[in-house]
């Protein structure tokens, strides 16, 4: 965790939030003390819909060469 004073978190404030949403924890100082910590929010996650998601894959093509095979002709015709 790092810990940054007042001042420069109120000069910095938009980048010390873009951080906080990529996961860090910062911690503010007053004086050389910790007076806040700023933290992500915490997100509620969204319920998966099964039944869209089945309908998607379902009216996906069949591919009939497997993955690797695939890889393998890609990485030999220099894709």
């Amino acid at each position: 965790m790092e810990s940054i004073n007042l001042a420069d978190a109120k000069a910095h404030l938009s980048e010390l939030i873009d951080r906080v949403e990529k996961g860090e924890t910062i911690e503010i100082l007053r004086r050389g003390k910790p007076v806040a910590r700023l933290v992500a929010a915490d997100r509620p996650r969204k319920a998966i819909d099964i039944a869209a998601l089945r309908a998607l894959t379902d009216s996906l093509p069949y591919q009939s060469e497997s993955s690797v095979d695939i890889i393998r002709r890609m990485r030999d015709e220099g894709y």
